[in-house]
């Protein structure tokens, strides 16, 4: 019953947030589909555990992106996946390959 027609992007970014129970006839439900059903515009979400401090990293350099510079919303995660894997603490894409951008990748506007 929540009602999100308003919210742009929701970021899911705890462990194994993209997995579901799969139905013969609906899909794969979880949270990801709930948050689109509610009507956020876009989710971000994780297909395994994730690394604490990596996520804390990437999220604030996504922020960053899709806030000041006004980037799409997947194009923002693909830079900061390719600054990662350059990066040799985060180089392994244990760290960041885990995050995928689900609904809408334009730029977000008011």
């Amino acid at each position: 019953n929540l009602q999100l027609d308003k919210t742009k992007l929701v970021i899911l970014s705890a462990c194994d947030t993209g997995l579901g129970v799969l139905s013969n006839t609906d899909g794969i439900y979880g949270l990801r589909r709930a948050f689109a059903i509610a009507g956020a515009e876009s989710q971000i979400i994780s297909l395994w555990k994730v690394d604490d401090t990596a996520t804390k990293d990437l999220m604030i350099r996504y922020y960053t992106l899709v806030t000041q510079n006004q980037q799409g919303r997947s194009e923002a995660m693909r830079q900061i996946k390719l600054e990662m894997l350059k990066d040799t603490t985060y180089a392994h894409p244990y760290y960041w390959a885990a995050f995928i951008v689900s609904g809408d990748w334009n730029a977000m506007t008011d």
